[in-house]
C-alpha cells in the first residue's frame, strides 16, 4: 500500500479547503486505522474553519464521522481485526479527521457495522448519536459542559428505567432530535412529545415519539399544547433547536428539579432562571475525559442496537459527487442553510 493518501486539506485559519496528498497515518497502541468509505459533515466542520478554532496544526483534515474497513490494528487491540466494518469517531486533527481517505480511531470508540447497516447509513451516526448520548447521559464536566445524568439504557438496568416519565424534546427532526427520540425510547420514557415538521411525523413515530407537535406552533403555546397531553411533571427538555424562544419555552415546561439541555448557544432570558431547575450545555464529542465513559460503553452496544432497530441512521442522505472534493459544496450549503433534511455523505475512495 502506498505510504499517501488523498485527503480535504485546510490550508490555514479561517483558510480554504483543497484536495491534496498527505501521509498516511500509521495507529497508535489502542488505535485502528480505517480505509474510509463514507464520512458525514456535520455543522462543525464549517465552524472550526469559520472562526479559526480547535485545530492547532495546519494544514489541517477536519471530519467527525467515518465508516469503513480496518486495514491495520495498534497494538493491543483485540476486539477487531483486519477487514472488519466499522463505524468510528474522527476528531479535527491530521490523524483521526475523516475528511481523508485512510483515518485513526480509537479502538473504543468503533463499533462494528452490521449487515443491515451501509457505509453512508453507518457514516451519519457517530457525532450526532454522540450528542444525543452525551445531553441525556453525561456528567457535569470541568470544562462546563455536560448532560441531564440520566441513567443509560445500556448499563444494567438502565433500559425503560424512566417508564411512565415525560420527556419533550425540540427539533426532533434533526439528525441529532432523532437519536434523542431512539435513545429516550430505550430509556422507556412513556411520553416522548416532540415538535417537528409534519412530513417527519411518520418516521419519528417510528423511532419512538408518541407525539408530535407541528415545529411552527408558537413556542408561547407549548406549555398549553403539552398540557394536553400530560399533566405529568416533565422532568427533561432536550432542545435540539437552541434559540432564545424554544430555550425559553423549554425552560417553562420543566417542573420543579428539572433539567433543560441545549446546544452551546445558551440565549435564553437569564433572569428567569431558578435554583430548583437547571440548565446544562452539551458537548457532544466523545473524545473529551468527561465523555469517554459513556462512548466507550455505548460503542461496546451499537452493533446490536444497530442490528435490532433500536438506534437507526439518518432517514435521508445525499451522497456528494466528487469524493473529497465535493465536500466544500456541501459545507457551504449548511452554512448558508441551503439544505434539505438529508445528511450529506462524501466518499472519500472515489476521489478523482
Amino acid at each position: 500500500m502506498s505510504t499517501q493518501q488523498k485527503a480535504l486539506l485546510l490550508d490555514k485559519p479561517k483558510g480554504d479547503f483543497s484536495v491534496g496528498l498527505k501521509n498516511i497515518p500509521e495507529p497508535a497502541s489502542g488505535e485502528i486505522q480505517v480505509q474510509v468509505h463514507a464520512a458525514a459533515l456535520n455543522p462543525v466542520d464549517w465552524i472550526v474553519r469559520a472562526l479559526g478554532i480547535i485545530i492547532t496544526e495546519y494544514p489541517a483534515v477536519v471530519g467527525y464521522d467515518a465508516a469503513g474497513v480496518i486495514t491495520k490494528l495498534g497494538e493491543g487491540v483485540t476486539n477487531f481485526a483486519v477487514g472488519d466494518k466499522v463505524i468510528s469517531c474522527g476528531q479535527a486533527n491530521n490523524r483521526a479527521g475523516c475528511f481523508q481517505q485512510y483515518a485513526i480511531a480509537p479502538a473504543d470508540l468503533a463499533a462494528k457495522l452490521p449487515s443491515n447497516v451501509s457505509f453512508d447509513e453507518g457514516s451519519t451516526l457517530p457525532l450526532t448519536l454522540s450528542t444525543a448520548a452525551v445531553g441525556l447521559y453525561g456528567k457535569k464536566s470541568a470544562e462546563g459542559t455536560s448532560g441531564a445524568e440520566l441513567y443509560p439504557p445500556w448499563e444494567e438496568g438502565g433500559k425503560d428505567k424512566y417508564a411512565g416519565e415525560p420527556i419533550v424534546i425540540f427539533g426532533a427532526g434533526s439528525n441529532v432530535g432523532c437519536h434523542v427520540v431512539q435513545l429516550a425510547k430505550l430509556s422507556g420514557f412513556s411520553l416522548i412529545i416532540v415538535t417537528a415538521s409534519k412530513a417527519k411525523e411518520v418516521y419519528l413515530k417510528s423511532c419512538g415519539a408518541t407525539h408530535v407537535i407541528d415545529r411552527y406552533t408558537p413556542t408561547a403555546d407549548m406549555p398549553a399544547a403539552v398540557r394536553s397531553i400530560t399533566n405529568k411533571p416533565v422532568k427533561v427538555v432536550y432542545d435540539c433547536v437552541s434559540q432564545a424562544d424554544t430555550e425559553n419555552a423549554g425552560y417553562d415546561l420543566l417542573a420543579s428539579g428539572g433539567t433543560l439541555v441545549i446546544f452551546p448557544n445558551f440565549v435564553m432570558d437569564k433572569s428567569k432562571i431558578t435554583p430548583d431547575k437547571d440548565v446544562r450545555i452539551v458537548n457532544g464529542n466523545f473524545h473529551g475525559p468527561a465523555q469517554r465513559d459513556i462512548g466507550r460503553k455505548l460503542y461496546l452496544s451499537l452493533t446490536q442496537m444497530l442490528e435490532a432497530g433500536d438506534i437507526k441512521p439518518s432517514s435521508t442522505i445525499e451522497v456528494l459527487p466528487g469524493g473529497l472534493a465535493g465536500i466544500p459544496k456541501g459545507l457551504e450549503r449548511l452554512q448558508t442553510g441551503k439544505l434539505t433534511s438529508a445528511k450529506f455523505v462524501a466518499r472519500p475512495q472515489e476521489t478523482a
